[in-house]
């Protein structure tokens, strides 16, 4: 099977529902970078570290360094997301469900991001292919349960290992600076956490980027015929392209989300958004090594609240992490349930 370059662009103009598809999968990444990518930098701006424009640049260049580098080491992540559901043998109905499913990621996305409210790009991109494989297959046949139960690990190491390793490592710091000059220990944290803000963004296109590979990558095998990429080697071009739009999305900025994360959940000294970008850095690059999709937002605020769990419970705004907790609850059923009738839709239409 031919995925190169020259091979795609043909595809591409020969077939309107693949143009179609690449567009929607173009406009998913571009959105994740857009609304996730902030949360990466949020810390780093709320401590006064960097200025907003300054960070959001940085944050674009290191995300597209995650999506090229980490893709080529170890595409673990993309091929979880390319084999977490079956959309059947008839592989142009399954073109037809993965717009489906995409469309409903873009509308969720945009809606819940207007609000002002950070979204898990990674939860919404695994409803809307659930809901997409539900509604062509008629059942839960199209779901292969030993990939999708990686999401269930994710959710779990992501808010526990993401508390966990932020109250860790706050604690370590705090220690180890305790008898140390709070001016020149300011000085070193203010560089320190430019290198957290810039590992983070890396680890968000690591981890983000992965999942759009895939469903891209899967849109074009059900192109060409294909119902599976079971085994098939991502192309480099795919990389670089989707490396791309992630970085573009990026550098449009996010700043009611950066406010969200980094100001109204926890008051954050420059030591402390230090050891939450750190953990939540970790976390990812763990998650990535293991082939686990996990969500961005969820590690990044659970290294949030981890580190301001280290001084005292209440300095945790807890009405900000009920509204956040409450989107990711209504994300898999909200996004599912779109996805699921757009997919009954565009079926019976094309």
């Amino acid at each position: 099977m031919d995925f190169s370059f020259s091979a795609f662009l043909e595809g591409v103009s020969s077939s309107p529902i693949l143009c179609i598809t690449v567009l929607f999968t173009l406009g998913v990444i571009f959105v994740n970078g857009w609304t996730d990518a902030p949360n990466a930098i949020a810390t780093c701006i709320t401590t006064r570290c960097m200025r907003v424009r300054s960070a959001i640049l940085m944050s674009a260049v290191f995300n597209f360094l995650g999506v090229l580098i980490m893709t080529q080491m170890n595409s673990s992540v993309a091929s979880t997301i390319s084999n977490m559901v079956d959309f059947g043998g008839d592989t142009h109905s399954a073109l037809v469900a993965l717009c489906a499913a995409l469309l409903s990621i873009v509308v969720y996305s945009v809606g819940a991001s207007r609000l002002g409210i950070p979204t898990s790009e990674s939860h919404s991109l695994i409803a809307g292919l659930t809901g997409a494989a539900l509604a062509i297959q008629n059942g839960t046949d199209g779901i292969n349960m030993d990939e999708w139960s990686k999401v269930l690990y994710g959710l779990v190491l992501s808010l526990v290992l993401g508390f966990a390793i932020g109250w860790i490592m706050c604690k370590l710091v705090t220690l180890i600076c305790s008898s140390k000059d709070r001016r020149t220990t300011n000085r070193f944290f203010e560089a320190a956490q430019i290198f957290g803000a810039a590992a983070m963004s890396f680890m968000h296109g690591a981890q983000d980027g992965q999942k759009f590979i895939g469903v891209l990558f899967l849109g074009i095998a059900f192109s060409n015929g294909q119902s599976s990429v079971t085994g098939m080697t991502i192309p480099v071009w795919l990389m670089l392209l989707c490396s791309i739009i992630m970085a573009l999305g990026t550098s449009v900025g996010g700043e009611k989300i950066i406010k969200s994360v980094g100001m109204d959940m926890v008051k954050l000294e420059k030591y402390q958004g230090f050891s939450a970008d750190l953990a939540a850095a970790f976390c990812l690059l763990l998650s990535s090594l293991f082939g686990i999709p996990v969500s961005t937002t969820h590690t990044k605020t659970s290294a949030i609240m981890g580190v301001g769990a280290v001084k005292r419970l209440s300095a945790i705004n807890l009405g900000v992490v009920k509204d956040m907790v409450l989107t990711w609850i209504f994300t898999f059923p909200g996004c599912g349930l779109i996805s699921f009738v757009v997919a009954k839709i565009f079926i019976d239409v094309f």
